[in-house]
């Protein structure tokens, strides 16, 4: 059984600050990955951005976000970081974000 988490509040209020939309996609994501794992979701939701970071892509009405993201241990995903996209590839500054923060599970 999978679990998801959130690494903490400042990757919670990331999603917070998300759009609706996308806040409720990234909602019905989790909820796949918790009941299923990964292969119920659609093929085009996640990217595997390098090394242990990958990306859960998020398309609304209002744009695109991305929450990158960490398997962590058998069947644990942690989520690092919360952004909405504005350019075709995920900008440097939010990968280093993400590595910062993923060395605080390692």
């Amino acid at each position: 059984m999978w679990s998801v988490k959130i690494l903490n509040d400042n990757v919670e209020e990331e999603i917070r600050a998300l759009p609706k939309d996308m806040q409720a996609k990234l909602t019905r994501y989790i909820n796949i990955i918790i009941e299923h794992g990964f292969e119920k979701l659609p093929h085009e939701a996640t990217k595997h951005l390098e090394d242990k970071l990958w990306e859960l892509r998020l398309k609304g009405k209002d744009g695109i976000s991305r929450v990158i993201y960490i398997n962590a241990t058998n069947q644990i995903v942690v989520l690092l970081r919360a952004f909405v996209k504005k350019t075709q590839k995920t900008p440097i500054k939010e990968l280093e974000i993400a590595r910062q923060r993923a060395k605080e599970i390692e």
